[in-house]
């Protein structure tokens, strides 16, 4: 069985972050977008206010609109339930935007969204753009390889990571229940298995790009993990659920998207050895994610890039972003799950993000 709704959508205009590697990095897109679930039988209304680039935005391949019900949404559907009120998702996106554009032009310039006295939670992600510029510029290589690109990308998404925990802490409203960030996923995993274009200067061999890039990510997900221990945040590891498996294929007694989570307090090196060497054989293509040895779904779209999504569009783009209210999908999550959430990749992100949500707004 594979769920593969999401990549048969066919995008009005090249994908923004493949153009954005060849094109100066210059382009982004604002995709902002308010959506409230409006739970029947409630009048309070609490929000999350989520902050990023094209993965939160929704970003489906349209310069004019964005899937509704991207990460920051499903975790609010799960919110109304177990707060029993109406949440709105405010979901400040730029796609296309590198982790200090994110940090400087969302979080800095629009904090007031996450200064409202109604919110609860506020979350971010970044540094997706750092990596798939980073890695566009290394395969465009010939000669000897230069390695600067991955350590500048690595390097700017540690500082902004740590900047941006830093101000939402100083300047979020004092009630927000919850502060969490969203690390990386690794798209195109497959499609990186490949021989380098460049060579290495100190072997002259060329180089397997998957297996330069992963510990390039491996660190950047480390650090997104560790600072959020450090400065008070939840960390979502959309890593380990993206990239393994939802049962134990190598036989050694745990599923394997629980055995690729960071785990707080572990060192670095440890984090990075575990993922690039000791669980590597269990990382998958997000393109088939196993739920089990014998069914699968489709968490990235035709692009190869972004999550795939259930539940339609709204406008955000070009004209501008957009606001709405509508019932939620499910009013109840028996399991603390709903029925799909496994079978897209933004219902599986915003169910992680959901997890870390406190039990109560007050």
């Amino acid at each position: 069985m594979s769920k593969r709704f999401g990549r048969t959508r066919r995008a009005l205009l090249p994908a923004l972050l493949l153009g954005l590697a060849s094109a100066g990095y210059a382009n982004t897109l604002n995709q902002n977008v308010s959506w409230t679930i409006d739970r029947a039988g409630t009048t309070a209304k609490y929000r999350i206010v989520a902050y990023g680039d094209s993965i939160y935005a929704g970003y489906n391949g349209s310069v004019f609109n964005a899937a509704r019900y991207s990460a920051p949404t499903v975790s609010a559907e799960y919110l109304s339930a177990l707060w029993n009120a109406d949440v709105e998702s405010i979901r400040r996106a730029k796609s296309g935007a590198v982790a200090s554009d994110v940090y400087e032009n969302k979080i800095v310039a629009e904090r007031s969204y996450m200064q409202a006295s109604n919110t609860r939670v506020v979350t971010f992600e970044m540094c997706g753009n750092d990596g798939l510029q980073a890695r566009t510029a290394f395969k465009d290589q010939t000669g000897t390889c230069n390695y600067n690109v991955l350590a500048t990308a690595e390097a700017n998404c540690k500082t902004y990571v740590a900047k941006a925990m830093d101000y939402i802490n100083a300047n979020a409203y004092p009630g927000v229940k919850a502060k969490i960030i969203a690390n990386l996923y690794y798209p195109g995993y497959n499609a990186d298995n490949v021989q380098s274009s460049c060579t290495d200067a100190n072997t002259g061999q060329k180089v397997n790009l998957r297996d330069r890039f992963l510990p390039t990510l491996a660190r950047m997900n480390y650090w997104m993990c560790e600072y959020a221990r450090q400065k008070g945040f939840s960390c979502v590891d959309n890593f380990a659920m993206y990239m393994g498996a939802d049962y134990d294929s190598n036989g050694d007694g745990r599923i394997d998207s629980e055995a690729l989570r960071y785990m707080p307090g572990e060192s670095e090196a440890s984090y990075v050895n575990r993922i690039t060497v000791t669980l590597k054989s269990t990382l998958r293509d997000a393109n088939t994610h196993f739920v089990s040895s014998s069914s699968s779904y489709d968490y990235i779209q035709s692009d190869d890039i972004h999550p795939t999504y259930e539940g339609g569009t709204v406008s955000a783009g070009l004209f501008g972003g957009s606001s709405g209210t509508g019932a939620p999908r499910y009013t109840s999550f028996p399991g603390g799950k709903s029925p799909i959430w496994a079978s897209y990749g933004h219902e599986r992100m915003g169910w992680g993000v959901s997890v870390f949500g406190p039990p109560s707004p007050f």
